[in-house]
């Protein structure tokens, strides 16, 4: 049941995110206080406890990308809905597919809108950036209004989704 409701938490950001590049709050904040009183309310204390720490990974883990304006607040609060959801275990290999799930979708936009080379540009300034301790220019900033953007919270859902599906898949032994 709590994998149903992270599912559904996922499936209505991800949608919301691909229709308006936005994940507003009434989904999720509710979606944290669900997975956190759901996962107490199955799990006693030890429920509440993976709870809480999976709310946290997904909100520590990419706070640095949303302080550093690659990420919008939402896909951050996203994260760490699902995570109260589903814990830190869960969380870590939804982030990490989630992330290629996104390189992927930034791959066909980049190759769709024709800007190969610019994006090359960008992606040696930013690397340059970091080299040097330093915070990247403008133009690789989602404040850049040419700057193409990939709807992170997407990319979460899908993975979500489909870890989801994996999941119940594998408990009713379907083929």
């Amino acid at each position: 049941m709590v994998l149903i409701l992270a599912v559904l938490v996922a499936a209505m950001a991800g949608y919301t995110d691909w229709r308006s590049r936005r994940i507003p709050n009434w989904i999720t904040v509710p979606g944290l206080i669900v997975g956190i009183s759901t996962n107490a309310l199955v799990g006693g204390w030890a429920g509440l406890k993976i709870s809480l720490l999976g709310a946290s990974l997904g909100l520590v883990a990419l706070l640095p990308f949303v302080l550093l304006r690659s990420l919008g607040a939402g896909d951050w609060k996203l994260a760490g809905a699902v995570g109260a959801f589903v814990g830190p275990a869960v969380l870590a290999d939804l982030l990490m597919s989630s992330i290629f799930v996104a390189g992927v979708m930034a791959a066909a936009l980049v190759i769709y809108k024709r800007r190969t080379l610019e994006t090359l540009g960008n992606i040696g300034r930013l690397l340059a950036a970091m080299m040097r301790f330093h915070m990247p220019g403008p133009e690789v900033s989602l404040d850049n209004p040419r700057s193409l953007k990939v709807p992170y919270g997407v990319a979460l859902a899908l993975t979500t989704i489909f870890y989801g599906l994996w999941s119940w898949k594998v408990r009713w032994g379907l083929r």
